[in-house]
This record gives C-alpha cells, structure tokens and sequence, in this order.
C-alpha cells in the first residue's frame, strides 16, 4: 500500500467542497488502484487528507492524468501553505480505514527507536485482538512511517463521543504495557481531529 498526506490552510471552503465534490464523481472513477481516502477539516480551518493506493506507482499514474492535473490547478486554489508527505510502510490493523467511521483522530510524531518499532510492529496482532476485546469503539487504525523518521496514524472511531468516554476509561494491564511500549518507540507532536470526516 502506498499513502500520500497532503495538510493545507484552507482559504476558500465553499470552493474546496465543490472540487471535493467534484473528484468524487468525475476524477475518482478513472483512479486506478485508488482504495480510500480520509478527509476533514479542522476547527481552526486546516486540511488533512490521507489517499490509499494499493502502490506508489499507480499513484503516480493517477497524478499525471490531464483530468487529474487539471482538478488540482483548479483545487490549488482553494488553499494555502500545501505540504505533501508520502508513506510505502504502511501498518493497518482491524482492516484499516473505515467508511463507517463518525470520528477520526490523526497523531502525527517522530518514531524514537526504529529496532523498538520495527518489534512492536511484529506484534500488531496482539495489539489488534486487545483492542477488538476493550476497544470496540475503535474501527480501524492506519499507520505510516515516512523516510524522514515521522510517522502519521489515522484512528478510526465510531462517534467521538464513545471514543472521549473510552479514552477516560483506566486500560486493562495488558493493554497499558503496549501502551508503555508503544510510547517509547515514538512521541506524539501533534493531534488532529476530523470531528466531520469524508471517507471514501
């Protein structure tokens, strides 16, 4: 799998939703191995979308379509201060994102200790089967670890308001020590939550 990130200040949202629109119906269909997207604005008007191909290279074959190119030119303009990260390891458990999400939390970071990381990501099964058990507002989880040692994770959760309760909630012992473990192969900078998220 292949993810591209793009975040962006958004200038103009009634544009933007109209090219978003627009992409659905006309653009997407054309989109070989395109397998999802993750979209929202934040509160404070800022852009995250997170694309899902099944590789890099048919990314790259669906951003040099003319169709493609001329939605961006014109998408372009709805936005300011646009970055683009890209993602080749991808970790998705409990089948990745999910369309039947009502809340997505995004964690962006830098991953500390890359052997620890690498450990734990053996051990994603384990993870996932605590988490269906205590966890079952969770969905879905998409994880990407980018060349420059940054990490971006997608959280999928049925509504917000279950994913705040359960947040509040003491985790089972097993639970907390993968927590404890996860934290210490990588540090949060930065939450994002795409309180309205646009799945595809």
């Amino acid at each position: 799998m292949f993810v591209q990130i793009i975040t962006a200040k958004v200038v103009d949202a009634e544009g933007l939703e109209r090219q978003v629109d627009q992409w659905d119906t006309e653009i997407r269909p054309g989109a070989e191995g395109f397998l999802g997207s993750t979209s929202g604005v934040t509160d404070d008007g800022h852009l995250l979308v997170l694309v899902r191909f099944e590789s890099e290279e048919a990314a790259q074959r669906n951003s040099t379509r003319p169709e493609q190119e001329a939605w961006w030119t014109e998408t372009a303009k709805t936005l300011q201060d646009v970055r683009f990260q890209n993602g080749t390891k991808v970790i998705t458990t409990r089948g990745g994102g999910s369309n039947d999400a009502g809340f997505v939390q995004v964690m962006r970071g830098r991953v500390l200790n890359t052997e620890k990381m690498n450990e734990l990501i053996l051990h994603m099964s384990e993870f996932e089967a605590a988490m269906a058990v205590h966890r079952p507002d969770v969905l879905g989880d998409v994880t990407v670890l980018h060349d420059d040692g940054t990490f971006t994770d997608a959280i999928y959760f049925t509504s917000e308001a279950e994913a705040r309760e359960n947040e509040g909630k003491e985790p089972p012992p097993e639970m907390q020590a993968m927590f404890e473990e996860w934290m210490r192969a990588a540090t949060v900078d930065e939450y994002i939550d795409l309180i309205q998220p646009r799945l595809v």
